[in-house]
């Protein structure tokens, strides 16, 4: 399915966006607002290239459920996690600067610069002979243990909607007003936030997906979320079977509609963005990519006929986590 009108889109019943994370942010070194852009012809697109020392922007949820879970429990010694990057990345990370150990899983499609970036952090590294939901699963188990705690950003955990709250933070600090927002979509934590800020402003939020891995947009046509084959595609963050239980009420009333694209328009988008001096992985393409489809193709009429597009605002998050991939792409 090329794009999807949400039947059920509510936004009235969408909960509001925490607003807790936002204080603890700024008090953290390092913190700025990430840039806003413009690329011309009524689009911007919010960089999330560098925020917080890392090319993407999971540290926000994560350094917000970190914080929650030690303010819970100051006795936790070990993090874990599940990911297929970026999210690893960002919990190696914040528990190299709470002093804890780190254990993070990863499904055997993950390239190795990713591994190679987590491991730099200072975690130890398990790659699963699986999918990412295979990695999910041995990451819960790993977290049966005294003392550790589970950085899930899926699932119904504390930690999962903690990080959605942490999210929050990436959207306050958005300033003017959009027509649309178009937001990358994997487990639907970044979406789900994205939707409570657009309920909260009135802007339409369109989730990005890719066309081998649409879990949000199979869960918005059936009504509930479902798990669906995922053969593996360029957009590593997006590589995801079913869209997360803390996120999916969210996502339910508060995604306008989803625009799939392949990893050829994602990769046709990451060569317009470096032509305007913008590198931007795959993952953070894949809105503009989406854009494009929403613009032209005739299948997205029917989610085109109810957005305006005049002033659409890109969520770009992350730079180039693979950088042999990335140079081989925008060659």
């Amino acid at each position: 399915m090329r794009a999807l009108l949400n039947r059920a889109y509510a936004p009235a019943a969408v909960p509001a966006p925490a607003g807790d994370a936002l204080e603890f942010h700024r008090g953290l070194d390092g913190y700025a607002p990430t840039p806003v852009r413009e690329l011309g012809e009524g689009v911007w697109l919010k960089d999330e290239s560098n925020r917080l020392g890392l090319p993407a922007f999971k540290v926000l949820g994560v350094s917000w459920a970190v914080e929650r879970a030690l303010r819970l429990d100051p006795h936790v010694k070990t993090l874990v996690a599940a990911s297929a990057g970026n999210h690893g990345r960002a919990v190696a990370h914040v528990a190299a600067q709470r002093g804890l150990h780190c254990r993070i899983f990863l499904p055997a499609r993950s390239v190795p610069a990713r591994r190679e970036a987590i491991e730099a952090e200072g975690a130890g590294v398990v790659v699963v002979d699986g999918t990412y939901e295979d990695a999910v699963l041995r990451a819960e188990r790993y977290a049966e243990g005294p003392y550790v705690v589970e950085l899930a950003d899926v699932g119904s955990s504390s930690s999962a909607s903690a990080v959605i709250d942490g999210y929050a933070t990436l959207f306050t600090e958005i300033e003017g007003e959009f027509d649309a927002l178009i937001v990358p979509v994997g487990v639907g934590s970044l979406g789900a936030a994205a939707a409570r800020w657009g309920a909260q402003t009135g802007t339409p939020v369109i989730a990005a997906e890719p066309d081998v891995a649409a879990c949000l947009t199979a869960a918005l046509a059936a009504g509930h979320p479902v798990t669906i084959p995922t053969p593996g595609t360029a957009m590593a963050g997006l590589d995801c079977a079913v869209v997360s239980a803390a996120a999916w009420d969210t996502l339910h009333a508060g995604i306008t509609g989803t625009v799939t694209v392949s990893d050829a328009e994602t990769a046709a988008a990451m060569r317009e963005l470096a032509a305007a001096g913008l590198a931007i992985g795959d993952s953070g393409a894949a809105p503009l990519a989406a854009l494009h489809a929403l613009r032209s193709d005739p299948a997205c009429a029917a989610l085109r006929d109810v957005v305006p597009l005049e002033r659409v605002l890109l969520i770009a998050t992350e730079g180039p986590t693979d950088p042999v991939g990335y140079a081989t792409t925008v060659a």
